[in-house]
């Protein structure tokens, strides 16, 4: 074998947990269990550690290309692995924007040589390229369709419901949206027009309404179409009510943001830093987000990894821009709250490993098992660690989390049977691969 990773506290598919070996040959899980007398190239001892899956973070914007500036695909998964993660779902809002064939292409090239982890890419849905959107999802890589129904620019914007009922008619792959409602929002900026405005008014422009009616006329859609769909960033607590009595059309996403912090403690301490789309709200949203994580509403945890440099910040509101770091505290952050009872690890597993390779249909990942591609995130659970903007990967080189402690953190990310990261360490050489998909 390749490597034996010896002695763990492994999390198996049948939600136990059992002190086992893994055995690791040519990429793939090739042997679980008592495999002292087996011979390997390499043991690694992790006695006291805990094996999950390779985490996948399915929402990740890394800039590249156009905006490499504020991120790029290296750094970006550099910053995963560090963290934890071994798979990302890459976002299409670039310069130019991935909405043809020859923009994917580009962005598999750079990510086949600066890829830390392995990488899939959205295609994104407009008017335009409704007519070759089964040829474009089709591509090799790819992970699905995004549309933005608000909060876009330019031909990413697809705000009406003609438009989105025949991309989801058309979409074979999954069907990711950005649920917020273009006209309202266009409403709510006109309200607040020639009123002095701070960053904490944030939530009460994009107000709950404006996620609600957009998530509304999502669900309608999907009924239309006969199509799931798959709703990113869920912010209000009127979303989880509205998905309970529409799970059979539709999955759904939280971001660790959103159940973490809360307004307006946020925007009073953090200021734009605290600035994402759709925004952080009060505590009373906080709380039924949370309780759709632990009664199984919702689906997936995702960063929503969207850099912008601190320059960018700075910039008075409503002019600075809305995003913020995440791939690389997505876990952390998440085995902290698995630490502190708020989920169990079981609960981790579903959210960041099993459901994102279930609704995405990713082959040959998310689970612990004899055939399965090596993904692996070994972890100590008992580590205290206190998350720094210095330790931050990404290009942008902060965190809304600085100077928080956090217990439990990964101490190995093992990326196609081989280590991507040693005890805080990134091995320096990208060995990140295209993921594949079953359709």
């Amino acid at each position: 074998m390749d490597i034996i990773l010896q002695g763990g506290s492994v999390v198996l598919p049948n939600n136990k947990i059992e002190e086992l070996d893994i055995g690791i040959y040519d990429s793939k899980i090739n042997a679980i269990g008592d495999l002292s007398r087996s011979s390997s190239k390499k043991i690694i001892n992790i006695k006291n550690l805990l094996v999950i899956p390779g985490a996948i973070d399915t929402q990740v914007h890394f800039r590249e290309p156009g905006l490499t500036h504020k991120e790029d695909i290296f750094h970006g998964t550099m910053g995963a692995v560090l963290g934890g993660v071994t798979s990302i779902f890459e976002m299409p809002n670039t310069k130019p924007p991935t909405t043809n064939l020859k923009e994917l292409t580009n962005k598999f090239k750079i990510a086949e040589k600066s890829g830390f982890c392995n990488f899939s890419f959205f295609i994104g849905a407009t008017r335009e390229n409704i007519e070759e959107i089964n040829e474009l999802e089709s591509f090799s890589g790819c992970c699905g369709v995004k549309i933005f129904m608000g909060s876009s620019t330019g031909d990413l914007l697809v705000e009406d419901d003609e438009s989105i009922i025949k991309i989801l008619k058309r979409a074979k792959k999954t069907v990711a949206v950005h649920s917020e409602d273009e006209y309202r929002l266009k409403q709510r900026k006109k309200d607040f027009l020639n009123k002095k405005i701070l960053v904490s008014d944030h939530p009460f422009i994009r107000d709950v309404e404006s996620a609600v009616i957009s998530t509304t006329r999502l669900l309608k859609a999907a009924r239309t179409s006969k199509k799931k769909i798959h709703i990113l960033h869920l912010s209000t607590a009127n979303e989880v009510d509205l998905l309970k009595s529409n799970k059979d059309i539709a999955t759904c996403e939280a971001t660790p943001q959103h159940l973490f912090f809360h307004s307006q403690e946020c925007y009073e301490r953090l200021g734009s830093l605290a600035q994402m789309n759709p925004p952080i709200r009060d505590k009373s949203h906080s709380k039924v987000i949370w309780q759709g994580v632990q009664t199984g509403v919702i689906d997936v945890i995702g960063s929503d990894h969207a850099p912008h440099t601190l320059e960018e910040k700075s910039k008075e509101y409503p002019n600075s821009p809305s995003g913020m770091p995440g791939v690389q505290t997505l876990l952390p952050i998440m085995l902290d709250f698995v630490n502190k009872k708020k989920l169990s690890i079981f609960d981790l597993v579903r959210l960041l490993c099993t459901n994102p390779c279930n609704i995405y249909k990713v082959l040959n990942k998310g689970r612990i098992d004899i055939g399965y591609d090596a993904d692996l995130t070994v972890i100590d659970m008992n580590k205290k660690f206190r998350i720094t903007n210095n330790w931050i990967q990404s290009k942008s080189k902060w965190t809304p989390y600085d100077n928080v402690v956090v217990k439990g953190m990964p101490i190995f990310t093992i990326v196609n049977g081989k280590v991507a990261m040693s005890e805080n360490e990134v091995i320096p050489v990208p060995q990140g691969q295209k993921l594949k998909f079953d359709y």
